[in-house]
């Protein structure tokens, strides 16, 4: 088998190339040469007689038919940018000697439809920024039926394509997307800050899907107008629209655009194959946990991730993201390997020195796992429900108080929705609880539990309310270790007359059982199961994620049983939602809960089961929030 980033290719296929080789932009003189020539049309959107650069392919037959490419300069160039800077007659000419591309005119026009349409002056005047929005009707009406007539092209949109370098790369973008029933091929090599936000770039991206043959948007990495190429990419992403987002080193220059033609070009007016798209690329874009300025690790378009670590001392360096992968060292102490697609969501990993698990100093660090570990956020199109919108926020309160259960100082976190600061209403209480080896600011740090909450109240899908998020952790036991009822029974105690009443001598809160919930995911669920069954007087509302008495403890899980056996209709009558969820069969506690809900079943206990395949990780339990508190003091 060969192999491309990450992708097999049957034994006998050729690889596909994604960076232009060395020498492609330099001139042949074995080879034939296609020829440039200025031709000037009559531009009834300006007013005026324009100018443009045309290209016809080595070998060019008037008695032919052919496709044409629009090739848009920058904000600071015209019909000769390209030419001057990008060499494309050059680039184009050593691609068909070597049968690389298809014979195509290309259309060099001045992107800036205005009657003094010079590069000189203030570029950045209004009236010449606003002139490059106004080319949109010079090309479509005025530019594209004179070069229609000229020369001897095909007429439909299937033969069609547009590109272009930064502003020309906005305008491609503006313009080819917003007229799909024009151009079929479109490419954006360093898109500035003209490029339309990508609701209005492409509102119906069903549209799109259907007619667009290929959408190409690239840009150096270090390219300061980055982001307006990823907001886009992270849009069409979302919305499951095929595109090629190839990010390579480099900043805003002709090196970056020059490879931008070369690979573009090579797609143009033949058949793709869109399932490969994401391969062609050579970084990724830096993780959203990554800290300030650090470039890796790196996810590229498919959500495989690229790390790259320095430590020369090394001799053996590995990634644990539940699977372990071996690293590779070069010859200046670099260690890089690209991993296979990770889950959605958010990953806990472990960077492995030597055998030693430590923090990677690249990566944001969350308590988990019993001690500081790296994360990563891996792009998720499902996960718009705990995204940063533009929406009230509530606010994340840290509260040390010193809890008379314990005889000792704790700290909880505490949500507050939007609006509570100005408001009188008593307010309801979720009381949300972590899992083993977590504490009091998972549910915000991995959990986005205010995000969710969020956006879930600016929906009026759920009720505003306070959530508690605690400290789970009794005395010693250090999350699982050495749980048992002791540990339950001491968790209850802390809840009941530690953290119930400092939430509600401190916040604005309605005080009775119809407005207070509790949940927890894993052994946090377990936490919920014991102190919420058992004090069903309480919380009308329960949510167990991930977890379930263990099958294999009798002695700790037969107490519950009898318990619930005995309590039934007690529990039924009290608790409005008994809600339980797994992240499905590869959730860990899958079997466990199992076994509980037929116990449940049997006993005539009242819940509510859901199931979101991702295991036992914290892209199902946002989920589960997600699903949970909508459910909350609606009866």
């Amino acid at each position: 088998m060969l192999s491309l980033l990450g992708y097999k290719l049957s034994e006998g296929k050729v690889p596909f190339i994604v960076q232009a080789p060395l020498g492609f932009d330099q001139i042949n003189t074995t080879i034939p040469t296609g020829k440039i020539e200025s031709i000037s049309y009559e531009s009834k959107t300006v007013g005026s007689i324009r100018k443009a650069a045309v290209y016809t392919p080595p070998g060019f037959n008037k008695k032919k038919k052919y496709p044409v490419l629009y090739l848009l300069h920058g904000i600071g160039g015209d019909e000769k940018e390209w030419l001057n800077g990008g060499s494309p007659q050059i680039i184009l000419d050593n691609l068909y000697a070597e049968g690389k591309i298809e014979p195509m005119i290309v259309v060099m026009p001045n992107g800036r439809a205005m009657k003094d349409d010079s590069a000189t002056g203030n570029i950045m005047a209004p009236d010449k920024v606003q002139a490059f929005a106004a080319f949109e009707k010079d090309l479509l009406n005025d530019l594209i039926p004179f070069i229609e007539k000229k020369y001897p092209t095909y007429k439909d949109r299937e033969h069609r394509a547009i590109a272009g370098l930064s502003m020309g790369g906005g305008q491609s973008l503006n313009f080819g997307l917003g007229n799909l029933d024009k151009f079929a091929w479109v490419g954006a090599f360093s898109a500035a800050p003209n490029t339309k936000v990508p609701q209005e770039l492409l509102p119906n991206s069903e549209e799109a899907k259907k007619k667009l043959k290929l959408l190409w948007i690239s840009c150096g990495d270090n390219d300061w107008l980055i982001e307006n190429s990823k907001r886009t990419h992270d849009y069409l992403y979302k919305n499951d629209v095929p595109h090629i987002y190839y990010i390579e080193p480099g900043v805003h220059d002709f090196k970056v655009w020059k490879n931008g033609l070369y690979m573009f070009s090579q797609f143009l007016f033949k058949p793709v194959d869109q399932s490969v798209f994401s391969a062609y690329t050579i970084l990724g874009n830096p993780a959203q946990t990554n800290i300030r300025n650090a470039k890796y690790p790196q996810i590229l378009p498919d959500n495989r991730v690229i790390f790259k670590i320095a430590a020369p001392q090394a001799s053996k360096v590995q990634i644990d993201l539940g699977r372990k992968y071996d690293l590779t060292r070069d010859s200046e102490g670099f260690w890089t390997v690209t991993t296979d697609v990770i889950n959605k969501g958010f990953n806990y990993y472990s960077l492995l020195i030597d055998g030693v698990a430590v923090a990677d100093p690249a990566s944001q660090t969350f308590y988990g796992m019993g001690r500081m570990a790296s994360g990563i956020e891996i792009p998720n199109k499902e996960g718009d429900f705990y995204a940063l919108k533009e929406v009230p926020h509530g606010e994340i309160r840290i509260n040390n108080y010193f809890s008379k259960a314990t005889n000792s100082w704790r700290e909880m976190y505490v949500y507050t929705p939007p609006g509570y600061e100005n408001s009188t209403e008593k307010y309801p209480v979720l009381y949300l609880l972590h899992g083993g080896g977590e504490d009091q600011t998972g549910w915000t740090a991995q959990g986005k539990a205010n995000l969710i909450l969020d956006n879930l109240i600016a929906e009026n899908k759920a009720k505003p309310m306070i959530i508690a998020m605690l400290d789970g952790n009794m005395g010693n036991t250090g999350g699982i270790a050495g749980f048992n009822e002791s540990a339950l029974k001491a968790f209850e105690n802390e809840l009941k007359t530690g953290a119930i009443p400092f939430v509600e001598n401190h916040f604005k809160t309605a005080k009775d059982s119809k407005n207070r919930a509790l949940a927890g995911l894993s052994m946090g669920g377990l936490q919920t199961l014991y102190a919420g069954v058992k004090n069903s007087d309480l919380f009308s509302y329960i949510g167990v994620f991930s977890s379930g008495w263990w099958a294999n403890n009798t002695t700790l899980s037969e107490p519950q049983y009898e318990f619930m056996k005995n309590n039934a209709q007690k529990i039924n009558s009290n608790i409005k939602e008994f809600w339980i969820s797994m992240g499905g069969k590869e959730d860990i506690a899958f079997e466990n809960c199992k076994i509980m809900r037929s116990k449940f079943d049997q006993f005539g206990i009242k819940y509510k089961y859901s199931e979101y395949s991702g295991g036992h990780t914290w892209p199902v339990w946002r989920h589960d929030l997600f699903m949970f508190a909508p459910l909350l003091f609606n009866k």
